[in-house]
């Protein structure tokens, strides 16, 4: 319990947010709020004009989610579905009913079909309307951000070569890692943490892989072929978790 809560309150002092299920409980993979966020917030499909100024993640029905297949990372959410919620800014004149369902299907889309989280509901809040003198900017954008871009490894390293912990033998990471960044989708490893985590940690029978995905890849499919690649008999892992910590976007 205690290393739960040590571990949120580290990443919401990194802004990474909660970490949000991927899928389905036999997927065994989760994504950063941070990395999804980003992903919606520029959501194709998003109609012109609307700006949206805030959005969060969390679990629809937190006390009805199962448990997941395997381990999850640490003080990771249960593969419950998520409710999206989101204040936008509206042009003033439009119907603001119409503006509102072509947002939730923009959302809806991205979410399921972009991302492949699961969401049962999207609750939306306009919070002002735009008289057309904001400069002429359309589409979503982003609040204040603080740590890395969309892609980019906290810290700004690189972190694909990050081997065992302290005392472990970094030649079963390595050969891991190096299964890992062959497929197709993959664009780097990447730990949430920077300083306080590797992108392959291996406990016993059981692996977590920490990755960015490349642009034009579905999270979802990724972390699965992902857990793939890593399992199988002994000496390799009998299970494996992913955590997708950026999307790379076009």
């Amino acid at each position: 319990m205690a290393g739960n809560a040590w571990a949120r309150t580290v990443r919401e002092q990194l802004g990474i947010g909660r970490v949000l299920p991927l899928g389905g409980p036999a997927d065994g993979a989760w994504i950063t709020e941070r990395a999804a966020r980003a992903a919606l917030l520029r959501a194709p499909g998003t109609p012109p004009g609307v700006r949206l100024a805030d959005l969060r993640l969390s679990l629809a029905a937190p006390d009805d989610a199962p448990a997941p297949a395997v381990q999850r990372p640490p003080s990771a959410l249960p593969p419950g579905p998520l409710r999206i919620a989101a204040d936008f800014t509206a042009p003033s004149g439009r119907p603001l009913p119409a503006l509102a369902t072509r947002l939730r299907t923009a959302l809806l889309t991205t979410a399921e079909d972009g991302l492949g989280l699961r969401v049962s509901a999207v609750d939306l809040r306009v919070t002002d309307l735009l008289d057309g003198t904001d400069g002429g900017r359309n589409g979503p954008l982003e609040g204040p951000r603080n740590g890395p871009r969309d892609g980019e490894a906290p810290g700004g390293e690189d972190t694909a070569r990050e081997g065992a912990g302290p005392g472990g033998d970094e030649r079963e990471p390595a050969d891991l890692a190096a299964r890992v960044l062959a497929v197709p989708g993959v664009a780097r490893l990447a730990p949430a943490l920077a300083g306080c985590s590797r992108p392959v940690t291996r406990t016993g029978g059981h692996v977590l892989i920490q990755l960015t995905t490349a642009a034009g890849h579905r999270p979802l499919d990724v972390a699965r072929a992902v857990r793939r690649a890593v399992t199988g008999p002994p000496p390799a892992p009998e299970s494996a978790a992913v955590l997708v910590t950026a999307v790379a976007s076009d």
